[in-house]
């Protein structure tokens, strides 16, 4: 019966990164990652996967560095616990999305464990932080037996629960740009009920507005569990520039970010309903990314 049982494994916490990567080259798609385990754990006692052997990270320097400055903006290891970035003020202002995501990946109880690299590599079509880093134009900066390689965070998803890392490599950290003056983002999912912690829809969306606040420079919008992989809506950002911050404007960009959505029907919702989500929260999330950008 699946779940009772946990199958046993050898358990490694490396120090270095050249450890980490060597451990995971030399077992070759057997061994897992554990970051903050939020996920991992849950899914090798569940038997959705198998390890012969776990890899602990958080003792690797690079993996739970946090740092950023107005200048040279964010690199978030990729251990680094959610609640790091949304106890910072100054983080909360640059990136507003990123931290209304991290501020209920897998619930407050596990706050201190849940990293937003934890997340992206699990892949789940529902991340919580996918739409806010694609919004936030993030790259993942990824370490393997080869070397290393930057991987834009909209190509990093490649199927549910699938990405770009190949056996023996293992996200790093990510970097977002510095955010410019008269620039706010947001995210917010849709949930059924507070019991189900999964979104319906999900959608983050950044703007840097003109000096005086009343017209779209650029935008950028994220959205999740409404196709097999988070998408970013590139005709709708790009239907923004140059068009006044105005709630019309939020509703066409709405209607075209629900181009990029091709949901399935499950327990959570139908197909219908996800797509039309899909458009209230664009809708909803350039409002308030734009409040946020007016200061």
């Amino acid at each position: 019966m699946k779940g009772t049982a946990l199958k046993d494994f050898d358990y490694a916490a490396p120090t270095a990164l050249d450890e980490a990567v060597a451990l995971l080259a030399q077992h070759n798609g057997s061994a897992k990652i554990l970051a903050g385990g939020t996920d991992i754990i849950v899914q090798l006692r569940e038997g959705l996967k198998d390890a012969d052997v776990v890899v602990d990270v958080k003792k690797i320097p690079e993996l739970t560095e946090l740092t950023f400055s107005t200048e040279d903006g964010l690199s978030l290891g990729a251990s680094v616990p959610c609640y790091q970035l949304y106890e910072n003020p100054e983080i909360v202002k640059a990136y507003g999305a990123l931290t209304d995501a991290a501020r209920i990946i897998g619930g407050w109880q596990i706050q201190s464990r849940a990293s937003v690299g934890g997340n992206l590599c699990n892949s789940s079509p529902a991340a919580d932080s996918i739409p806010s880093l694609i919004a936030h134009n993030a790259t993942a900066h990824i370490a393997g037996p080869n070397g290393t390689r930057d991987v834009p965070v909209t190509e990093f998803c490649t199927a549910p629960g699938r990405n770009v890392l190949e056996p023996g490599e293992l996200l790093v950290n990510l970097t977002l740009p510095a955010a410019p003056a008269k620039s706010g983002s947001a995210y917010l999912r849709f949930i059924p009920r507070n019991e189900m912690d999964i979104a319906v829809a999900g959608v983050g969306s950044w703007v840097k507005l003109s000096d005086d606040g009343s017209t779209i420079e650029e935008a950028r919008i994220g959205v999740c569990a409404v196709a097999a992989t988070p998408q970013f809506a590139e005709e709708a950002s790009a239907f923004l520039a140059g068009k006044p911050a105005t709630e019309e404007t939020f509703a066409e960009a709405g209607e075209l970010a629900k181009k990029v959505a091709s949901p399935i029907d499950d327990m959570r919702g139908t197909v219908e309903y996800r797509i039309h989500l899909a458009g209230v929260l664009t809708k909803r999330t350039l409002k308030i990314a734009c409040e946020r950008a007016n200061g």
